[in-house]
């Protein structure tokens, strides 16, 4: 009896045993679905997307589905770069033209040229290319702007602004000398890229001979600041009826059935009819003053009116002009209000629009603030000093003298040759010009440093930023030829700062008298010093320094990356017992020929390192010197390969070129 007592017992204790460890693993489970959520963003369920792998199952779609299309393209693109960083607000502000355009056209086979690929990425995601957009940007993974070695659907590389037009112009004209007759050719700019000189030849010439070409206007106020000059105030002011448009377009049609209206005679038309539009407004059409039709402006962000007059004009004969009114950042609000910030803007909360920066105390600041804060210093003590960019205030840090001396300080929108020559034009007469103009874009404005201000002589500092590989935004952007296409230019002096206090002292140098123009290169990102101000002082020009002494070989480095050798070359004395040499040549042009001659004598053996090309950069250089001079050490260059280097992180790319800390120890150790 107490035996079957006992086992009752046990078996109510076992049950409430049972019960409560039931209760606590449905808590544990409640419990791990609550923090997976809060970990893990709600993956987003899209009924129209997930269809679309191309253009053509966007083009087996109704009219009235476009809008639903455009939403889940949005929140795709904002899911992804929450959490994969790019380009964000320029694509979000683009998603109903992109829809709309691989909607109405044949894409592939017609073809859509993109101005700058910041706004393409929701071409990207509907082009077979959505199951590896998560790669945007990464080593090996699929290129940061449209480039046809990459898709046939992307036409034409579009890293650098203002080139759509001449390029689709040149389009359309193969296609026409083929016989193509059926192949429609679209170009898309941006009213920031409309202000650069190329984008105006282009109009020009496609005024001037028969196409069919459609040039889509996308107009935001905005390029990465917001966008400056008479041509922006012009878009804004710019107002025409779509009600007469489309009547003009059927009268047009139907008058050339008749047999009344020829091509000769419609032109003749088309200048009479914008002369009494003209009048009538009160207003001249900068377009139409060019023969070139002109729609608009539209609401960009009405799918289904944008994808109607897309199909009612693409088959008009002429050049065209499609003006659309956008926002950049359209559908996320924080972008909408600020759209600079969100140009780029790291990784986000998709939910709250909160970033997530690192923290950066203790940590040496970035080069382009260390020249921002300097300029505004000695803007204080010369009052010659003036500042120019070409669009990128914020960018290179000239946003700072603008807030300090807005009256000194000039940003001349996308339009680098202008910002050369204007800069030449105000050192003429009397001016200090700090000219700041990413390395990538000055290749634009090469002749004009020749022309304009080498040739005079002119003191105009060319401040160089992101100089050397850039990371992410691949080869349209890395800054690796400047040295070498500004070295054969006579008058010039080119010099690039190991770290934060040779810069302020190269931009003290810079702008006292008699100095000439003058080149500052430095890289994008971060220097070397955490305590970066220092006494502003004069660097002899054309002087070098010996970093440390050494017998068995010579390294010659400029600018930043000696900070990286300087470690390789501790690393193989501690690993290796060799003793090494370090100079820090510090001017490319002209040479420390001193310097030079005490190496030549002195070792067998050079190792140079810049962040540039090899080829004609500051290895080659020495090589001539030594060549010319009756010196034969073995010399070892370092440096960017001949080759387009791909994107991704700016130590993989190191990496990848030889240039990173490891690279260069192997070679020391050979």
């Amino acid at each position: 009896m107490q035996s079957i007592t006992i086992k009752m017992q046990t078996r109510s204790n076992i049950k409430k045993t049972n019960k409560c460890i039931s209760i606590w693993f449905l808590l544990l489970l409640l419990y791990s679905v609550i923090v997976t959520t809060e970990m893990k963003p709600e993956i987003a369920t899209y009924n129209l997307l997930n269809s679309i792998a191309y253009p053509e199952d966007l083009r087996q779609l109704a009219v009235e589905q476009l809008p639903e299309v455009c939403k889940e393209l949005r929140q795709d693109i904002i899911k992804e770069l929450s959490c994969n960083p790019g380009h964000f607000a320029s694509s979000l502000g683009t998603v109903e033209l992109t829809v709309a355009l691989h909607y109405v056209f044949n894409t592939p086979y017609d073809r859509i040229v993109w101005d700058v690929g910041h706004q393409a990425y929701g071409h990207k995601i509907i082009t077979g290319r959505r199951e590896v957009f998560s790669t945007n940007r990464k080593f090996k993974g699929i290129r940061p702007f449209p480039s046809p070695d990459e898709s046939e659907y992307d036409t034409f590389s579009c890293g650098h602004a203002s080139n759509s037009i001449s390029a689709a112009l040149g389009m359309a004209v193969a296609a026409a000398e083929k016989g193509e007759k059926n192949r429609h050719v679209v170009a898309i700019i941006g009213d920031g890229s409309m202000s650069g000189g190329l984008a105006f030849e282009g109009l020009n010439n496609a005024s001037s001979m028969p196409n069919n070409l459609l040039i889509i206007l996308n107009d935001n106020n905005m390029s990465i600041d917001r966008s400056v000059g008479g041509m922006k105030q012009y878009l804004f002011n710019m107002t025409t009826s779509n009600r007469y448009n489309q009547l003009r377009f059927k009268a047009s049609r139907m008058l050339f059935k008749m047999g009344v209206l020829n091509e000769e005679r419609r032109k003749a038309l088309i200048r009479f009819s914008n002369s009494v539009k003209s009048m009538a407004a009160q207003q001249q059409n900068i377009f139409e003053g060019m023969n070139i039709r002109y729609f608009g402006p539209i609401d960009g962000h009405n799918v289904q009116n944008l994808a109607r007059i897309l199909k009612d004009i693409k088959d008009m004969q002429g050049p065209k002009i499609l003006h659309l009114h956008t926002i950049k950042g359209k559908g996320f609000g924080p972008a909408e209000k600020d759209a600079a910030l969100w140009h780029a803007p790291g990784k986000f909360n998709p939910e709250t629009g909160k970033r997530y920066v690192a923290n950066t105390q203790n940590l040496p600041p970035l080069f382009q603030d260390v020249f921002g804060e300097t300029l505004v210093e000695l803007a204080k003590q010369n009052p010659r000093i003036v500042g120019i960019t070409p669009a990128m205030p914020t960018g290179c840090s000239m946003n700072k003298l603008m807030a300090a001396m807005p009256e000194r300080a000039f940003d001349v929108g996308i339009a680098e040759g202008h910002a050369a020559t204007f800069s030449g034009g105000m050192a003429k007469e009397g001016l200090q010009p700090f000219c700041n103009i990413y390395s990538s874009f000055m290749q634009r404005a090469y002749d004009n440093v020749i022309h304009d201000i080498a040739i005079l002589r002119l003191p105009v500092v060319l401040c160089l930023d992101r100089s050397g590989l850039v990371g992410e935004d691949g080869p349209t952007h890395h800054g690796v030829f400047d040295l070498a296409y500004f070295r054969p230019i006579p008058n010039l002096t080119i010099s690039s700062p190991m770290n934060e206090h040779e810069l302020r002292r190269l931009m003290y140098t810079a702008q006292l008298p008699d100095k000439g123009p003058f080149v500052i290169r430095y890289p994008r990102g971060r220097g070397a010093l955490v305590d970066w101000k220092c006494p502003l002082q004069e660097i002899p020009v054309g002087k070098g320094r010996k970093l440390k002494e050494g017998k068995d070989m010579a390294v010659i480095t400029l600018g930043p990356i000696g900070n990286t050798a300087a470690r390789a070359i501790e690393r193989a004395e501690a690993e290796k017992g060799l003793s090494i040499a370090h100079y820090d040549l510090r001017f490319l042009k002209p040479l420390d020929e001193e310097m030079l001659s005490e190496i030549g004598s002195a070792f067998s053996h050079i190792i140079t390192v810049e962040d540039g090309v090899r080829k004609g950069g500051m290895g080659s250089a020495i090589l001539e010197f030594m060549a010319d001079n009756g010196y034969t050490p073995r010399i070892t260059r370092i440096g960017v390969p001949d080759l387009f280097v791909e994107h991704g992180t700016i130590p993989e790319l190191h990496h990848l070129c030889g240039m990173d800390e490891e690279g260069i120890y192997n070679q020391l150790i050979k």
